[in-house]
């Protein structure tokens, strides 16, 4: 009964935006984002699970915008031609796969989350609807962080491989390395929306919810014990210093703030983090370094990569450093194991493994691009007192931030083709357009005040 009154839930609510996307077609893109970062269908363990949900949003978000949305705004920039070359490179790859049936089944998700990724800045053709998909993004992935934060507290710590959110399982962004990224990646994104969005005007309320969310988000690298998370955690605040005005203050909190949380932390959470130090001690940190050296020397074989999924391939040997204790004597052992088909462990050798260096070229420069474009925007803008302008230069600074934690994050977990990078990329090349737009009339005209003029014509575009 319990389970059918959520499956009922799930589809009155996702029957209502479907409804609603009639009269506003974009409701059918955000609606989209939102069922593939939560899976709702997966959540569900009763007759949902049998209905496509992801593919019907998904044609419907194209569909909606091909027949009734206007195209007057979009375009179809370098990145998106990056990105379409990316797609063709891993559809050819996939027919030459060393594994073809595993290739085709990872396939099977990776081409939707390229295609959308492409197709979204074509939808995001206002500076408004710039900020719902940054919304959604942030409430969606949110949503699954108050879960798992919840667990967190009530759990005592959770566990490696052990914290489950909505689903038990461990797998997509509900992994817990995924997760642990994700949530960090999205907490300059929270602070953003909670200063300067639009949606939900920020008040106390707004900015209490921010405030919880993102605590939420702090502590699931902790319910998941992943090193990763804190790595992520570490990038973060390294880069919010970068802005500040106090910034010895600011680093004497964060000091101060790290050394109050220590005594809460569960044990088992200190005794993963201290293997940070001693790879060489840690299997799971040896088997990485391993399967990465092993990778290079695949692609000196394979230059075009192996295809989805050719780390089944792999055999790799690595030496382990263990502790014997002997009566009161403790000696340190090298151990040689052999392993077969680990995983990447890396996004970097993960694309490098399966596209060869053609593709991890076109995925880095895709990458790399944004974090370019988001710079140049804070330093254009850096000095303006257009309200208008300092948000825009605020988002391309939170939206650089997340970049840069997924990327680090993404050092130590196969998260390339995620769909969440696709969507911050997505959103950074509109952002873009948008400021570009914003600009064209000024630098056009080169007339004395034309930007105060126009500001109230801005303004109103940004309700559309």
């Amino acid at each position: 009964m319990r389970f059918a009154v959520l499956d009922l839930g799930f589809l009155a609510f996702l029957g209502a935006v479907a409804l609603l996307g009639l009269k506003r077609p974009f409701l059918w893109v955000l609606a989209f984002i939102y069922v593939d970062i939560v899976s709702p269908q997966d959540i569900s363990w009763g007759f949902l699970k049998s209905i496509p949900v992801s593919l019907l949003f998904f044609l419907a978000a194209f569909g909606g915008w091909l027949v009734f949305d206007s195209k007057r705004g979009s375009r179809f920039t370098f990145r998106q031609w990056l990105m379409l070359l990316f797609f063709g490179l891993c559809a050819y790859t996939t027919t030459q796969a060393a594994f073809p049936v595993e290739a085709a089944a990872k396939w099977g998700w990776v081409w939707k989350s390229l295609l959308f990724g492409m197709f979204l800045p074509l939808t995001l053709r206002t500076r408004a609807r710039v900020e719902a998909a940054v919304l959604i993004m942030v409430l969606a992935a949110g949503s699954i962080m108050i879960s798992a934060g919840i667990k967190t507290v009530l759990s005592g710590g959770g566990g490696y491989g052990t914290l489950s959110s909505y689903v038990r399982d461990n797998s997509g962004i509900y992994e817990g390395s995924t997760l642990s990224a994700v949530a960090i990646t999205i907490v300059p994104l929270i602070a953003w929306l909670a200063k300067h969005g639009t949606v939900f005007p920020p008040d106390w309320r707004v900015k209490s919810f921010a405030f919880c969310l993102g605590f939420a988000c702090l502590l699931v690298p902790v319910g998941t014990q992943t090193r990763t998370g804190l790595l992520c955690i570490g990038v973060c605040a390294v880069m919010a210093l970068r802005d500040a005005k106090r910034r010895f203050l600011l680093m004497g909190l964060m000091g101060t703030l790290g050394l109050m949380a220590i005594p809460f932390l569960p044990q088992s959470y200190l005794e993963r983090m201290g293997t940070i130090e001693t790879h060489d001690a840690d299997t799971s940190a040896s088997t990485r370094v391993a399967v990465w050296l092993d990778t290079l020397e695949y692609v000196k074989q394979n230059p075009m990569g192996g295809g989805f999924e050719a780390y089944l391939g792999n055999q790799i040997k690595y030496r382990t450093r263990q502790a014997v204790q002997t009566g009161d004597t403790v000696t340190i052992e090298y151990v040689d194991v052999v392993d077969k088909a680990r995983a990447y462990h890396s996004a970097y050798f993960e694309v490098l493994g399966e596209q060869g260096w053609l593709g991890v070229a076109l995925w880095l420069a895709i990458q790399l691009l944004g974090l370019l474009q988001m710079e140049l925007i804070r330093w254009r803008l850096r000095k303006s007192t257009d309200p208008v302008d300092r948000a825009n230069a605020s988002l391309a600074n939170a939206l650089q931030m997340g970049h840069v934690i997924y990327l680090v994050g993404s050092l130590f977990v196969g998260i390339a083709y995620q769909p969440f990078i696709f969507y911050l990329v997505a959103v950074e090349i509109g952002l873009v357009l948008a400021v570009k737009r914003r600009a064209a009339p000024v630098e056009a005209r080169g007339v004395p005040g034309a930007r105060q003029a126009l500001q109230p014509v801005a303004l109103a575009g940004q309700q559309a």
